[in-house]
C-alpha cells in the first residue's frame, strides 16, 4: 500500500547536491557571504562519510601518484594530510574533507541521496532519501562518479572473459596470470596500465591517437585548456574531457612504460568476440579482461524534469565561469565542464555562490 500522506518540505534558500571539491568550496563560499549553513542553505551528500569520490579510489592510488590534489579554499591540504607522499589517496583526501567540513561547520547532511529536482513556480522541491526540501536556487555539484561510461560495441554481451570500468578497479593483483586489455587514453587508464602491466600481460587500446605533452604544464597553459572546454559548454554543447585538451604530461612512470614496450598502442577495436577482440581487417586478439578506462558522464540524471538541455545534447551555459544554466538561473553546475578538474572546481564554486546569491537577492 502507498504511503499518501502528505510530507512537508524544510524550506530553505540554497541547496547545495554533492559534498566533493565543488560542493566544499561553493559551501565555503556561501557561508563567506553570510548565509548560515542549516539555516539559510544546505549541503546533500549521497556518500555515507566525507570525501567525495576520492573515498572509492582503488587503493594503490598514493598522493605520489595522483595528478594532483588541489587545496580547498581557506584551508591547506598539506597542513591537514602531512607530507608523505605514500600515503593512499583514498585514505588523506577524505580525512582532509571531513576536517575541512567540521573546520568550517558546514552541516553537510548524508547519507542524502537526491532522486529528482522539479519546478514548483518559484520554488524548486528537492525529494531526497532524508526528506523533501524547498528551496529558492540550487548549486549542483554532482560530479561523475555515479556515471561510469562503457561505449557499446558489438558483441559484448558474448565476451566469456570479464569486463570492468575503472570504477571497479581494485588491485593489479586481482589480474595475475591473464591477459588484461586496457580501453582508454586519459590518466587513469596509463595509470592502471602501469600497474597492471607489471604483474600480467597487457594490450592497450585507444580511440585515437594518446597525445603526450612534453615541458611543464603551467598556469597560463591550465587556463588555456579549460577555456576550450567553457567555449564548449558556453555554446549548449556536451562537455569534452580537460585531459583530450591538455594531453598526457610525460612522467617518469611514462618513460619507464616506454622501456617497457607498454604503451605499444593499437586502434580501436571493431567489435568483441567471446574470446577478445576484432579489428575491421579481421585481426583478433584473445584476452581474458577487458578494462573500461573510458571515463564518466556528469550525474544529472536527477535534473531531467527541469528540461535544462538543449537539443544537441548538452546543456547551455552562462555566468563568469560558466556555471549558471541560461534556461534556468536558479540552477549552477559546478564541477561540469570547465570546473571539471579540482582547481576548475574550486574557482567554479566561488562564481556560482557570488552569482546564485545576488540573482536571488541574498548577497549583503
Amino acid at each position: 500500500m502507498i504511503d499518501q500522506t502528505p510530507r512537508a518540505a524544510l524550506k530553505l534558500d540554497i541547496a547545495v547536491i554533492g559534498a566533493g571539491q565543488a560542493g566544499l568550496s561553493s559551501a565555503y563560499h556561501l557561508r563567506r557571504l553570510g548565509l548560515e549553513p542549516g539555516r539559510d542553505f544546505l549541503v546533500l551528500d549521497r556518500a555515507p562519510q566525507a570525501g567525495g569520490a576520492w573515498q572509492y579510489r582503488w587503493p594503490s592510488l598514493t598522493l605520489s601518484t595522483v595528478n594532483r590534489v588541489h587545496d580547498l579554499p581557506g584551508m591547506s591540504f598539506a597542513e591537514t594530510a602531512g607530507g608523505d607522499a605514500s600515503v593512499r589517496a583514498f585514505i588523506a583526501v577524505p580525512q582532509y574533507y571531513a576536517a575541512y567540513e567540521e573546520h568550517f561547520d558546514l552541516k553537510v547532511l548524508r547519507p542524502a541521496g537526491v532522486s529528482v529536482v522539479c519546478d514548483r513556480g518559484e520554488r524548486l522541491r528537492i525529494e531526497s532519501d532524508r526528506g523533501l526540501f524547498s528551496v529558492r536556487g540550487l548549486i549542483n555539484a554532482t560530479g561523475t562518479w555515479e556515471k561510469p561510461y562503457i561505449p557499446a560495441y558489438p558483441g559484448a554481451e558474448s565476451f566469456a572473459g570479464r569486463q570492468l570500468h575503472t570504477r571497479d578497479y581494485i588491485s593489479a593483483k586481482q589480474f595475475a596470470g591473464q591477459h588484461v586489455l586496457i580501453v582508454g587514453g586519459g590518466i587513469s587508464a596509463i595509470q592502471l596500465l602501469d600497474e597492471i602491466s607489471q604483474v600480467t600481460r597487457t594490450s592497450w587500446v585507444t580511440r585515437t591517437p594518446p597525445r603526450f605533452r612534453e615541458g611543464p604544464f603551467d598556469e597560463e597553459a591550465g587556463r588555456a585548456a579549460v577555456a576550450l572546454v567553457e567555449e564548449r559548454v558556453r555554446a549548449g554543447l556536451p562537455p569534452c574531457a580537460v585531459v583530450s585538451v591538455t594531453g598526457l604530461p610525460i612522467t617518469p612512470a611514462i618513460v619507464a612504460m616506454r622501456e617497457r614496450g607498454v604503451l605499444d598502442r593499437r586502434p580501436m577495436f571493431s567489435a568483441i568476440t567471446p574470446e577478445g577482440v576484432v579489428w575491421e581487417d579481421g585481426t583478433r586478439l584473445a584476452v581474458d579482461v577487458i578494462l573500461w578506462c573510458t571515463g564518466f558522464r556528469s550525474a544529472l540524471d536527477h535534473l531531467a524534469p527541469l528540461q535544462l538541455r538543449e537539443e544537441s545534447g548538452g546543456i547551455l551555459m552562462s555566468g563568469r565561469l560558466a556555471t549558471r544554466v541560461t534556461r534556468d538561473p536558479r540552477v549552477h553546475l559546478v564541477g561540469y565542464g570547465p570546473s571539471a578538474s579540482t582547481i576548475g572546481a574550486n574557482r567554479a564554486g566561488g562564481a556560482a555562490a557570488r552569482e546564485l546569491t545576488q540573482y536571488l537577492g541574498l548577497a549583503g
